[in-house]
């Protein structure tokens, strides 16, 4: 009798963990998948599930980025341009008149507060901190200018190309740089964000196609944290392994001496669905002097050369697979053939995201 009460207790207990613990083993399912594949002669951070999945991304300065100075009218009716010399596109406003500067709005609200006629700014300028001081400008409105043009955030959509099995991401395989200084974007933090392609533009000799998606920024979409922003990617942590990498199988890194001329296959969601296409590697640069252009790729599927034309804008970070393995992402096209451009190996990413 005490053998079936303590089997009756063990079945409730099991169900109880069953009941309880399903989103949990849900979401570790996939790290559960990369332990059971280790054998002697692959680590568990030899694997990582490959990504092809669109997302949004929405990332903060650190600072607010100058992009350039302007002009302004005086109370007097003449013209001032007091930032001229004095900041250069690509610093960041860390601070004005010993207050911390993070967004836009704080350094508007600071300056309409200031009564003093010299502003003394904290300036970032190429990772050196420098501080200058600038005459503000009395408006005719009544109102204070620095005459400074200035982004505090950076939007877009990308691709993740892997995901390893402590759930942090690689994405892109290129940094995200500003689009008016060309800079590469100096960034506090930002998040993934859920999104769906909605239209592909297709590319054609001279001018990159590009794919359009909904991303509602709230947080009911937030898929996880971007913590850096490098010029092998953006990286950072997945907090909803569930959502992106549901039924993936994890795949083994390899290491850039391994990635060889011929075919391959990426993997991206053109059409709202992940699916792999077939792609040649024309060239493999051990060397490259930019470490997100080491090898060069053609797309030769059909399928993919009829959708989209080739490699289009915002499918940065698609994975490139060889042998089985995971051996790289693709970065840039060709402007003038879409058909061909470049990837970044896969273990530089991770280099770099460490």
């Amino acid at each position: 009798m005490k053998k079936y009460w303590y089997r009756r207790i063990l079945i409730m207990a099991l169900v109880f963990f069953v009941s309880v613990g399903g989103s949990y083993l849900l979401i570790e399912q996939k790290k559960d998948a990369m332990r059971r594949e280790v054998s002697a002669q692959t680590s568990e951070e030899d694997l990582v599930i490959p990504g092809g999945m669109p997302v949004g991304i929405y990332m903060k300065t650190k600072g607010v980025m100058v992009l350039d100075t302007q002009k302004i009218k005086g109370e007097d009716g003449a013209e001032y341009e007091p930032a001229l010399h004095i900041v250069k596109a690509g610093d960041y406003i860390t601070g004005f008149n010993g207050k911390d500067i993070n967004t836009k709005n704080e350094l508007v609200e600071a300056v309409s507060s200031f009564s003093e006629q010299k502003a003394k700014l904290d300036i970032c300028r190429k990772g050196e901190t420098i501080h200058v001081k600038m005459d503000m400008i009395q408006c005719e409105d009544g109102t204070k200018k620095l005459g400074i043009w200035v982004r505090d955030n950076a939007q877009g959509l990308g691709t993740i190309t892997y995901l390893d099995s402590d759930s942090h991401f690689g994405a892109l395989g290129h940094g995200i740089h500003d689009i008016d200084t060309g800079e590469l974007l100096n960034i506090s933090d930002g998040t993934l964000y859920l999104t769906s392609v909605k239209e592909i533009q297709k590319g054609v000799n001279g001018t990159p196609g590009g794919m359009e998606g909904i991303i509602v920024y709230n947080n009911y979409n937030v898929l996880g944290k971007i913590k850096k922003n490098t010029e092998a990617g953006i990286f950072g942590t997945i907090d909803r392994v569930d959502v992106l990498f549901a039924n993936q199988t994890p795949v083994q890194l390899a290491k850039k001496e391994e990635v060889e001329e011929g075919p391959a296959i990426i993997r991206c969601a053109v059409d709202g669905e992940i699916k792999e296409y077939d792609i040649l590697i024309t060239q493999v640069n051990l060397w490259s002097g930019e470490v997100n252009k080491s090898m060069t790729i053609e797309v030769t599927d059909p399928s993919l050369l009829d959708e989209t034309g080739g490699i289009i804008q915002g499918m940065s970070g698609s994975p490139i697979l060889q042998n089985g393995k995971l051996i790289g992402a693709v970065t840039h096209v060709f402007v003038n053939n879409p058909t061909k451009g470049y990837g970044i190996f896969a273990e530089s990413m991770i280099n770099e995201s460490e």
